[in-house]
């Protein structure tokens, strides 16, 4: 199994050399070269598993047994889910009027990074032990990655983790999940910007081939193909919970509807579906609709400024992984890709061609949702169910109760309602705690700030190059 870039102009690496890369050397994504096809029988005996053993069988797919044996894999996504709290990983909640609600948020730090980043953190922890190497992880949030990734590389030797939040941007609980981790391998940065101002002094210090070479730079958010890689199982898990029989041919289709952000999650889907399984998928997104309007019109071009919603993670407006998609369907076409990608680049708008255009809108739906459209799915979800909805999966939920009930679908729930405080007294809602949240408000923190103003790449360089010398 080879991965190339979606701009194709750096040379084919395997598992290993795309886990340990950020962007490509040409400042595109690893993708696998060779989508792998899956035929009925196997999903028919597929449909059986649990989520745990269908990670394994679909990482199996991606990283060959001689890079990571098999057996070996098997342990590394067991060590990888042993500290989630529920005994099936992931749940599925079957609620009133249709609405099936796929919890993926039941790991350390109460969102679905947990799952893709816990068997990141086992697989670099794995290759890191066999080479005695060190890596610098950079890493920018809006939100949850940079908890979920601090978590599954706290306090090991051979890794330094730097994470730039965005100040304001995120719930209190999600910065202090983050600033609270006092560890010598952690190294967190409250920037006074937004999610997509953080991560232009990250693209920097990549694009510094020189120094990213020398501190051994990687990136753990979604522009890690590793990520996205775990994150197929979601809807392979989503459709065989929420599938009818499956005994007919053709197999029935699920229509799997995911709160979109960066784009990872509605990636991961665009492969499941390349692989056989047959889905539809629907990118839900919030006031900041870059994808929405690129489906609905081509039309993939930056608003004015970032608007802040109830769904603080998805407030993004450069969704990086729609490179992914576009390379998917494009047909691997890297020079158009390059040429597009280049294009938006320098313009920050683009206007899809006109082929490209059609396969997106065949392959997504879409849907944007107001605050107040979230606050009504709360509010409805609570009043029907008695069952609390995070403002991302709301935003799910919004889409879902404006279908007709007749499809079989599964809305994607990234995230716990307990870290989404403001949104919940927003809907009038009384929000549940667990104690191990309630905790985080009494422990010490520490971050660095940074200001506008300041040179944020020069002072990352910097911190970087005085841990590295303290080792």
């Amino acid at each position: 199994m080879e991965y190339v870039s979606t701009r194709g102009g750096a040379g084919a690496v395997d598992f290993e050399g795309a886990l340990f890369s950020g962007y490509a050397p040409d400042g595109g994504l690893f993708m696998p070269r060779h989508i792998p096809s899956l035929d009925g029988d196997t999903l028919r005996r597929w449909s059986c598993l649990s989520y745990r053993e269908l990670v394994k069988e679909l990482c199996s797919l991606f990283i060959t047994a001689e890079l990571v044996p098999r057996s070996t894999l098997n342990d590394l996504i067991d060590r990888a889910f042993s500290r989630f709290r529920h005994k099936d990983v992931v749940h599925l909640s079957k609620l009133k009027d249709g609405l099936n609600v796929l919890e993926l948020w039941h790991g350390v730090t109460y969102a679905f990074k947990d799952l893709s980043l816990s068997c990141t953190g086992q697989f670099l922890q794995y290759f890191l032990e066999k080479k005695q190497k060190h890596v610098t992880i950079l890493v920018g949030t809006s939100g949850d990655t940079g908890s979920s990734a601090i978590e599954s590389v706290r306090g090991q030797k051979n890794m330094d983790i730097f994470v730039l939040l965005p100040k304001g941007f995120c719930t209190q609980i999600q910065e202090l999940q983050m600033t609270t981790v006092i560890e010598d391998n952690v190294h967190v940065f409250a920037a006074h910007g937004n999610s997509d101002e953080i991560d232009e002094p990250i693209k920097e210090l990549f694009a510094d081939v020189d120094f990213a070479r020398k501190h051994n730079l990687m990136s753990l958010n979604s522009v890690n193909w590793s990520r996205i890689m775990v994150q197929i199982a979601h809807h392979f898990y989503a459709y065989f919970q929420c599938a009818p029989s499956l005994d007919n041919t053709p197999l029935p289709v699920v229509e799997i509807v995911v709160p979109t952000g960066g784009g990872g999650n509605i990636t991961a889907g665009c492969i499941a579906q390349k692989m056989g399984l047959p889905i539809r998928l629907v990118a839900v997104v919030n006031s900041n609709d870059i994808i929405h309007r690129t489906v609905q019109h081509g039309d993939f071009s930056l608003s004015e400024s970032v608007k802040a919603t109830l769904a603080s993670a998805m407030d993004i407006q450069e969704p990086y992984n729609v490179e992914r998609i576009l390379w998917l369907l494009s047909g691997s076409d890297s020079s158009l890709i390059k040429r597009l990608m280049e294009r938006f680049s320098v313009a920050k708008s683009l206007k899809l061609p006109e082929d490209l255009h059609r396969k997106l809108s065949e392959t997504l739906r879409s849907c944007s949702a107001s605050d107040e459209d979230i606050v009504r799915a709360m509010q409805r979800c609570w009043e029907e169910n008695r069952y609390l909805l995070c403002p991302h999966s709301a935003v799910a939920a919004h889409y879902h109760y404006s279908q007709p009930e007749s499809t079989h679908r599964c809305c994607l729930a990234p995230a716990s309602a307990a870290k989404f405080q403001d949104a919940l007294l927003r809907a009038g809602l009384v929000p549940q705690l667990p104690p191990e949240i309630i905790a985080l408000t009494a422990m010490e923190t520490r971050s660095t700030p940074l200001e506008r103003g300041q040179d944020w790449a020069q002072v990352l360089r910097e911190r970087i190059e005085a841990v590295v010398q303290q080792q």
